[in-house]
C-alpha cells in the first residue's frame, strides 16, 4: 500500500481573505473555489494542493502540524512574507536555522534556510 499525499486542509475564519495571502505568499493558482473554500496548486492538477476552509471557531493554542518551506533565500523571504502579512512568532524554538512565522489567522510554518 502506498500514500500520497493529495492535499493540504487549512481551517480558516475568512477563507477569501486567507486564501488570497497564501496565493500572494506562494504564487499559487486559484484551482477551486465556492462559499466556504478555496483551493491553491502549484499549477492544475498539481498536488499536494492547498484548501481552506472556513469554520467558526478561532485557532488556539500552537498548531499541532505546520508547513516548512525551503527559499533560495531565506532572509530576503522572511522579510517578503512579513511584508505581506506574516508575523514572527516564538514558540519556544530558540537559536535555530529556520524562521518561524504565522500566516493573518495565525497558522504558523517555518522558512527553512536554503539548501
Amino acid at each position: 500500500m502506498a500514500l500520497r499525499l493529495e492535499e493540504i486542509v487549512v481551517d480558516c475564519r475568512d477563507c477569501s481573505s486567507l486564501a488570497r495571502w497564501w496565493q500572494a505568499a506562494t504564487g499559487w493558482q486559484v484551482v477551486g473555489e465556492d462559499s466556504d473554500a478555496i483551493e491553491l496548486a502549484p499549477a492544475p492538477g498539481q498536488t499536494p494542493s492547498m484548501i481552506f476552509v472556513e469554520v467558526a471557531e478561532h485557532k488556539r493554542g500552537k498548531n499541532r502540524l505546520h508547513l516548512d518551506w525551503v527559499p533560495d533565500d531565506q532572509q530576503a523571504e522572511v522579510e517578503r512574507l512579513v511584508g505581506l502579512g506574516a508575523s514572527r512568532v516564538d514558540i519556544g524554538q530558540g537559536r535555530t536555522s529556520w524562521v518561524v512565522l504565522a500566516d493573518p489567522e495565525g497558522n504558523e510554518f517555518c522558512v527553512l534556510a536554503a539548501r
